[in-house]
């Protein structure tokens, strides 16, 4: 039966292949996410990065069909229809996929043969977990000053620090770790390195429990040892790898807020159908119709301005501006939706183990990782304000 994101499909930013591979992936989470089991979280991710690899999804995520990607380059479109439709199903069937492609986009970007052939066939299958290490106790939206020490000893590299809030920290296989070199100050004296997990000299320093429960940790390198051949593209090139590699996925983040949204709008709209209250349903007031129109309009913009970006930067341009857009729509829109189904189930709504409750909690994080609402407002506005210059300009 076709819905909202069927519906959307039909859209001109999308080619055959995506409108396959949207019904294709909603007919799958469906199926196979919504009656899913209830084990810890580091069990419940592992199964899902096995499944999602043998579905074949995870291809997506991978650029290379060679190293098992899907394409030859990463297919932003097909990665938001991925994110939205688990998201809608299953916050961490959506992590769960998001995390391979960011844990391994940088070597996809920037990786040599070698580490192309190591390590992007089995992110591809599940068979090995990636996480992306840039977060420091004092760095996060200010990358720059990021102060963990990636110092040359002979052949090789000698990591000291902290990393945190590191996604999959703790059941990651391998880290894509970035580290001061030194080259020049700041943001131009950062590099990349691939850290597998079992390298002496790191180890899980704290587990992060937070209230959408997912694998979070913070890591501690001490000495940790790593060859030279483990250095990720050139050196002092690390900041611009985790920008482009963030490039790639800030547009999906806007995709999984708003499968979160339409499930919310699914649940708000079933909950004002079937309630009864005063002789009427729930649905028959004039303030719960207003309601829900409020929703779907919030729902429908975030999703143009998710997919425009998308098929922006599948077009080869620089969506600097309206990944930003998107990511601050979506996110902050899906909060008010989620808010607003939860306002209709009323006490149900706060009740442990709803659905609209776990989406409450789901969505809060989306406002904060890989770009504050407040960093992307910085990020619009002063494009804006080049773009001006620019035109001034003699």
């Amino acid at each position: 039966m076709a819905d909202a994101f069927t519906d959307a499909l039909d859209w001109p930013f999308f080619e055959p292949r995506h409108r396959t591979l949207g019904r294709d992936i909603s007919a799958w989470a469906a199926a196979h996410l919504r009656h899913a089991g209830h084990e810890d979280v580091d069990t419940a991710c592992r199964r899902l990065v096995r499944e999602l690899g043998a579905a074949g999804w995870l291809r997506y995520g991978v650029g290379g069909t060679a190293y098992g990607g899907h394409g030859d380059a990463i297919d932003t479109r097909a990665v938001c229809l991925l994110r939205e439709a688990l998201a809608r199903e299953s916050g961490l069937a959506d992590f769960a996929l998001a995390m391979q492609g960011l844990g391994s986009g940088a070597i996809t970007l920037a990786g040599s043969d070698a580490q192309k052939e190591r390590y992007l066939p089995r992110v591809a299958s599940g068979e090995a977990i990636a996480a992306f290490a840039l977060s420091e106790p004092d760095a996060g939206s200010d990358v720059a000053a990021l102060a963990l020490s990636a110092r040359a000893d002979g052949d090789a590299f000698v990591l000291e620090g902290d990393k945190t809030w590191i996604s999959n920290g703790g059941i990651a296989d391998f880290y894509v770790v970035f580290a001061r070199t030194g080259e020049a100050p700041g943001a131009r004296g950062i590099s990349a390195f691939i850290v597998d997990a079992d390298t002496p000299g790191l180890t899980v320093a704290e587990r992060i429990e937070v209230i959408a429960p997912h694998p979070l940790a913070r890591l501690r390198f001490d000495g940790a040892r790593v060859p030279r051949a483990a250095l990720l593209g050139k050196p002092g090139e690390g900041f611009k790898l985790a920008m482009r590699t963030l490039d790639i996925f800030r547009t999906s983040v806007a995709a999984a807020a708003l499968g979160f949204a339409r499930r919310a709008m699914d649940e708000g709209i079933a909950r004002a159908a079937s309630r009864s209250m005063f002789g009427q349903t729930l649905g028959d007031f004039q303030l719960t119709q207003a309601k829900l129109a409020q929703m779907a309009l919030t729902i429908d913009s975030s999703a143009l301005l998710v997919y425009r970006a998308a098929w922006l930067r599948d077009q080869g341009r620089s969506v600097t501006r309206e990944a930003a857009l998107a990511k601050w729509h979506a996110s902050e829109g899906a909060q008010q939706v989620i808010d607003a189904a939860v306002q209709l189930w009323g006490g149900r709504g706060v009740q442990s183990g709803s659905v609209v409750e776990h989406l409450y909690r789901e969505i809060r994080a989306l406002r904060i990782y890989e770009g504050a609402t407040e960093v992307q407002q910085l990020i619009v506005g002063r494009d804006l304000l080049k773009t001006h210059a620019a035109k001034e300009a003699p």
